[in-house]
């Protein structure tokens, strides 16, 4: 049997990248400890299996040292995050949505489509509530659309759509592609934005809960808004000071867009005496309780004892709701995962043979009879 020569530092160097122990990665590969030890060489079919584990190309095994593998976008998290080793997911991730944006820039530039005026139309001299405002002006969402709406997933599902439909591409996604084995972690990251003037993407982590996905929507949009300084990869979870300017400028706009000054206050009185107020405004609003918590300080409707209070109590629930969160039906769920817009020019072009089907399923991580029946559902007849 021939045994493979492949440098033990780089397989622990492909474990560690993919945060797994060896004791971890053993339960599936028992031979690993002798590999990374020196006292024993895999076989090439082992040595694909634990690529394939490890999630990293098989050609970075045979290299002499470790790529390094750079951060693609600016990061804006936490400190507590900031600087940790991107993932495997996280990495892929970034890589298929910048794919996806290069495509679709250059398409919608084939067609003579204008750029999108408001995609770095404001900078952090600007006021972010008004930026707040502007921006669900631009996307219609005004009126207490969100009180209208029955679930949080209808609410999150409306908010998108609406984004799409201003030529935004909106991801929302809990996993690689369409991998279930691969979920991302809300703990590395809630969402990032891409910023193009002709293909600008928002990414928003669908593993979070479905409250949370709302605010990360709208704080990735007022990313775009500030353009290339804006872009960038969000973790935020306090929504306390301390961050960067630019993702406190993009806190301050979500939250005037999702819940309006105006409009809490005219609620609070209503509320204000229940025994739990920020649960009555979340519900109302679509956000969740720490939003609608934060919102309230802000606006010294409450001191900051009540909204810690309510931090210490809401982060003992959150991680129920985002275990509850799970997928639905397969064909709809791609509407979120590739979005019905991107997915249509992409179609279209293959249709019209700008585009091979081999390039269209790359694009939207779909195959073969899969792609032909979401196509189906969105209303083409491909051959």
């Amino acid at each position: 049997m021939n045994r493979i020569s492949v440098r033990p530092e780089m397989l622990r160097w492909a474990r560690e990248r993919a945060g797994c122990s060896v004791d971890e990665m053993a339960r599936r590969l028992p031979g690993l400890p002798a590999w990374e030890s020196g006292g024993k060489r895999p076989t090439m079919r082992q040595l694909e299996k634990f690529a394939k584990a490890a999630r990293v190309p098989l050609g970075y095994l045979f290299l002499p040292s470790p790529p390094e593998e750079p951060m693609p976008i600016a990061d804006f998290r936490t400190a507590n995050i900031k600087g940790r080793r991107p993932s495997p997911d996280l990495l892929a991730t970034i890589y298929s949505m910048q794919r996806r944006q290069a495509w679709l820039r250059e398409n919608r530039i084939e067609y003579g489509l204008e750029p999108l005026k408001f995609v770095g139309s404001v900078s952090l001299a600007d006021g972010a509530e008004s930026v707040g405002r502007e921006m669900r002006g631009v996307v219609k969402m005004d009126g207490g659309w969100a009180a209208e709406t029955g679930t949080w997933m209808e609410a999150v599902s409306k908010l998108r759509e609406a984004i799409e439909g201003v030529g935004v591409m909106p991801v929302v996604n809990g996993i690689v592609g369409n991998d279930t084995h691969r979920r991302l972690n809300v703990d590395e990251f809630r969402g990032f934005s891409l910023c193009d003037e002709y293909a600008p993407l928002v990414f928003v982590n669908g593993s979070d809960a479905k409250s949370a996905q709302m605010f990360t929507l709208i704080h990735e949009l007022a990313h775009i808004w500030l353009g290339r300084i804006g872009e960038g990869l969000s973790g935020f979870e306090r929504l306390t000071p301390g961050e960067s300017e630019i993702e406190r400028f993009c806190d301050r706009a979500a939250a005037e867009f999702l819940l309006p000054e105006e409009e809490l206050k005219s609620q609070w009185d209503g509320v204000k005496d229940m025994p739990d107020p920020f649960l009555a405004i979340s519900r109302r609003f679509k956000i969740s309780p720490i939003v609608a918590g934060r919102r309230a300080l802000d606006l010294h409707l409450v001191d900051r004892k009540d909204f810690s209070l309510l931090y210490n109590e809401y982060i003992g629930k959150v991680n129920v709701e985002r275990k509850g969160t799970k997928g639905g039906n397969f064909y709809n769920t791609q509407n979120a995962r590739v979005g019905r817009r991107f997915a249509k020019e992409v179609i279209c072009a293959a249709m019209e043979g700008r585009l091979s089907f081999r390039e269209a399923y790359g694009l939207t991580g779909l195959r073969g009879g899969t792609f032909q029946k979401y196509a189906g559902r969105l209303g083409f007849d491909l051959p």
